[in-house]
């Protein structure tokens, strides 16, 4: 990872557009991207699945090219290109060759002033109930949800980024304009680069694409929240396999503790070598088994996943607690350095590519965190102690308080239905 030559740049449009960049002059790629403060936390509960859907819109084109036109240009400059839509941030990006920067920012500044044509938001729409029915029918997914929603009860973060039927089905492309109109606006956003990159040239490019892009002063809510218990069954027919989640509170991405937790969780199942991997994994019981530190805009959780044979949940659930209950005391200085190894190893692949260095400003803006540099924080994982991570546990107990099982359906019960159902038919 070479650091000598990356340099950090900033500035800020008068309508509070945010421009940072890591430059670097060695790199042979450019990434950039507009990356936007708004996801379905952000969403009036009967808008759900706005952000996501109005993501896909944008594709659908400006008042100066249509959707194919966009995807013709980016094929021109030869540009990888996405997007994609968080609780808590919505991001557009493309990666380029340098000398295709300017080009490439042009598309993605227009792609952010779309026009919204009533018959794309109608066709769309049928795009996103189909997602929502493919995603009905994951286990994982649907027990991810699940789980989300019961831990973050009554706050926005328990919102589906999907929307569901319902919400998606109900919603106009009035609205979605209007939920447009107040959070895409310049002081809500941040235009990030990393690579090869003339800052000074950007600036003045963003200035002339971006300036006429009226502020708003958009917030965000961040409503008192409290953790409540809850035990949750569910059942699909397209599963032959139990997914168990167990989840708990945890610090918030701004919280300096996150870095202890990320390392604990690390240790309990991040992989290979991992205590849930050798427990039970290694050991055949399950098919999977991870936990995983998840922080976000003043909150945080910490979950954990497993995935078995149906008649094994109870066991495994069983060790899945002894693991959580003996950890803290069985924690080792050689679990530390290893745990700290690969993540800092994973933070600093991560970086090597402008890519890396581009999701990273963008979602360090989108949190409200200081710029901090990917050797900074690799110091900071690595600077986790023993006792950091008991202090964190202090405060966040490895206690869950949210359990989600997804079991296959009872075909036999079904078919028994089904029966009754041909017989009261027949009677009537």
């Amino acid at each position: 990872m070479h650091t000598s030559s990356i340099v950090h740049r900033r500035a800020r449009l008068a309508n509070g557009l945010e421009i940072q960049a890591e430059v670097d002059s060695l790199a042979h790629t450019t990434a950039i991207g507009f990356f936007v403060k708004t996801g379905a936390r952000d969403e009036p509960i009967q808008l759900m699945g706005v952000s996501h859907f109005l993501e896909h819109m944008m594709f659908k084109g400006s008042s100066r090219r249509d959707a194919l036109q966009v995807n013709r240009d980016f094929d021109e400059l030869g540009a990888s290109h996405n997007a994609f839509t968080t609780s808590e941030l919505t991001a557009y990006y493309a990666h380029v060759l340098p000398e295709r920067m300017h080009a490439t920012l042009e598309i993605l500044a227009d792609l952010l002033r779309p026009s919204l044509r009533v018959a794309d938001f109608d066709e769309e729409k049928g795009v996103i109930l189909e997602e929502i029915a493919m995603y009905s029918d994951q286990p994982s997914w649907v027990g991810y949800e699940s789980m989300m929603e019961h831990l973050y009860l009554g706050h926005p973060l328990a919102h589906r980024v999907l929307g569901t039927t319902a919400s998606v089905t109900d919603l106009t492309r009035d609205q979605m304009a209007s939920y447009f109109e107040s959070r895409y606006t310049p002081d809500n956003a941040v235009l990030v680069a990393a690579g090869n990159i003339d800052f000074d040239a950007l600036v003045a490019q963003a200035t002339e694409l971006c300036g006429p892009w009226t502020p708003t002063q958009p917030t965000r809510a961040h409503p008192s929240w409290m953790p409540v218990a809850a035990d949750v069954q569910l059942k699909l027919k397209n599963t032959a396999r139990a997914y168990l989640m167990l989840a708990m509170a945890a610090p918030s991405v701004q919280d300096p503790r996150r870095y202890a937790m990320s390392v604990l969780m690390h240790i309990l199942g991040g992989g290979d070598g991992s205590r849930l991997h050798w427990a039970l994994v290694e050991t055949g019981i399950a098919e999977e088994a991870s936990s995983t530190y998840d922080g976000h805009d003043g909150l945080g959780d910490s979950t954990i996943f497993a995935v078995c044979d149906p008649e094994k949940v109870d066991e495994i659930e069983a060790i899945l607690r002894s693991e959580l209950a003996a950890l803290l005391d069985s924690l080792t200085e050689d679990d530390l350095l290893r745990a700290r190894s690969r993540i800092a190893t994973g933070a600093a692949a991560a970086g090597e590519r402008p890519n890396g260095r581009m999701f990273r400003l963008g979602t360090l803006w989108c949190y409200g965190s200081e710029y901090l540099t990917l050797e900074a924080e690799v110091e900071q994982i690595s600077a986790v102690t023993l006792a950091d991570m008991r202090a964190c546990c202090e405060s966040f107990p490895l206690l869950p308080t949210v359990r989600v099982v997804v079991l296959p359906e009872d075909e036999a019960a079904d078919d028994a239905a089904d029966a009754s159902e041909d017989e009261v038919e027949s009677l009537g």
